[in-house]
């Protein structure tokens, strides 16, 4: 795993005829801080409802995904650790948006937004849970193609223990978190 360090280091005012010179490191993972940010950046999107309106915010966003991207280079992103529930935090895929949004014609609003993927059955489902028990599900297949590529029209750019972040052939992006639980139909 790589790692930055940084040094800080200030001199004090000359409050005494002998000013102080004071030096302190930190060493951080690129990968945490990378992370860090790109789910700082996200954090008052509204699961990307927000950014739709500002494109700026989209830009700071997309070369904060890059960044992670990057570190995420090379490792395989379609094993077994790819199966799981998966919470939406932020995406920029139209679909979902509307429906989240427009949830209330319901009479309801959007709650969890899912991706249950099971490497080992093929399997994908996107689910859309409306409190208190309804739910929109569409059932998809998947294929394996490569260490970083699923054949289902997506790209997963990094995944750890907590987040996966992917992209789409249409240039969307998906950023979602392992959820708490397991969502079983």
């Amino acid at each position: 795993m790589a790692t930055a360090t940084a040094t800080a280091c200030f001199l004090s005012p000359p409050a005494t005829r002998s000013p102080k010179f004071t030096c302190s490191s930190t060493l951080a993972t690129q990968p945490d801080s990378a992370k860090k940010r790109l789910l700082s950046l996200i954090a008052d999107q509204d699961r990307g409802l927000r950014t739709q309106r500002d494109p700026a915010a989209l830009s700071s966003i997309v070369a904060a995904i890059d960044a992670v991207a990057a570190l995420g280079r090379g490792a395989v992103t379609t094993g077994p650790s790819l199966s799981a529930t998966w919470r939406l935090l932020w995406t920029t895929e139209k679909e979902q948006l509307y429906i989240i949004e427009n949830a209330r014609w319901f009479g309801t609003a959007a709650g969890d937004v899912l991706q249950v993927i099971d490497v080992e059955k093929k399997a994908l489902n996107n689910v859309i849970t409306f409190p208190p028990d309804g739910v929109f599900f569409v059932r998809s297949g998947i294929e394996i193609a490569s260490p970083q590529r699923v054949n289902f029209r997506f790209e997963n750019v990094y995944l750890d223990d907590e987040i996966r972040v992917a992209k789409d052939i249409r240039g969307d992006y998906l950023i979602v978190e392992r959820a708490p639980y397991d969502w079983k139909e």
